[in-house]
Formats: C-alpha cells, sequence, structure tokens
C-alpha cells in the first residue's frame, strides 16, 4: 500500500510541474499573440498593395472593354472585414473611438509592422555584413540582435533567413546553418 505521505508529495510535484508548464505556455501565448498581429498586419498591407495594383491594370486595360464580373471579383475586401481579432486580446480603448478612427489606426499598424518587417530584414543583413566568414545558427543571429527572448522572436529570425536565402542573399550551408554570401 502506499503512504499517504508520499501521495501527497506526488500530488505536490505534480502541481508545481504543472504550475511551471502554465507559466511557459502564458509567455508562449503572448509571443505566437504578437506574431499573429503582425503577420495579420502584413497580409493587410499586402491585399491592399494587391487591389491597388489590380486596380491600376484595369485602368490601364483598354477603355472599349466593358467591365463585367471580373471587376467585382478584383475588388478588395475592405481590411476590417477581413481581420477577427480575438475577443480576450481586444483593447477597451477602441470602443471610445468614433468609427472612422479604426481604419486609422489599421493604417497606422499596418505601417509599423511593415516598418519592422524591414528593419528585421535589415538587421540580418547588417550582421551577416559584419560576419566572417563563418556558419552561424538563426538562435545566434536572434541572440545578437537580442530577439532570443522568446521562440516567436526566434522563429520571426529563421523566417526571414529563410527569406533571405529564397531572394540569395544569404546562403544556407546546412540544416540550421546560415552564412553571408560574398559579393
Amino acid at each position: 500500500m502506499v503512504s499517504v505521505t508520499s501521495t501527497a508529495r506526488n500530488i505536490e510535484i505534480t502541481a508545481e510541474s504543472l504550475q511551471e508548464d502554465l507559466a511557459r505556455l502564458e509567455v508562449q501565448k503572448q509571443a505566437l499573440e504578437r506574431e499573429l498581429a503582425a503577420v495579420t498586419a502584413h497580409l493587410g498591407s499586402v491585399q491592399r498593395a494587391l487591389g491597388a495594383l489590380q486596380a491600376l491594370m484595369l485602368a490601364s486595360a483598354p477603355s472599349a472593354a466593358a467591365p463585367g464580373p471580373v471587376d467585382a471579383q478584383a475588388t478588395p475586401e475592405p481590411a476590417s472585414a477581413r481581420r477577427a481579432a480575438p475577443a480576450d486580446t481586444a483593447d477597451s480603448s477602441d470602443e471610445s473611438r468614433a468609427p472612422g478612427d479604426h481604419a486609422d489606426a489599421d493604417a497606422d499598424a499596418d505601417a509599423d509592422s511593415v516598418t519592422t518587417y524591414g528593419k528585421l530584414t535589415e538587421q540580418i543583413l547588417a550582421y551577416f555584413a559584419d560576419a566572417e566568414d563563418v556558419d552561424v545558427r538563426a538562435r545566434d543571429v536572434a541572440s545578437a540582435l537580442g530577439r532570443d527572448t522568446d521562440s516567436g522572436s526566434i522563429n520571426a529570425v529563421r523566417s526571414t533567413l529563410d527569406r533571405l536565402v529564397g531572394t540569395s542573399r544569404v546562403r544556407r550551408v546546412g540544416r540550421g546553418l546560415y552564412r553571408a554570401v560574398k559579393p
């Protein structure tokens, strides 16, 4: 028969483990929410840019063509209709804004995320410009840029490195290893 003392100790150990898991999961949830917000903002700006390009393409098409059902498909959906924010992340100060203010806030958030997105790429390229002919891991790059605080930040660096590999601005030299491209 198991003693009451060892059973109580097992329960205590399990509770401590669950507390640690809870804290880790809360941090991970916050990181994922930040990453989702950045992706959502970037998605909105790409969709608006695509809509503008489609409008330019339609405007440059011969004027003799009558508008048809294709035009209805080319019209982008408003950004506010595309976005669905989780209820627990909504800012209570948004409720006090006038209806027209939401579009301005969305545009400001998109501009900030685009700036941050480009800034990370430039920071990584600057890191590789300073790096000698050495292989580095994404975690090392994230650490050098001060972005190694959570897995979401490190994954953002990894994603950016993968995009840079795709555009031949950085070279992949092994599994998880990157090196600057020689000019």
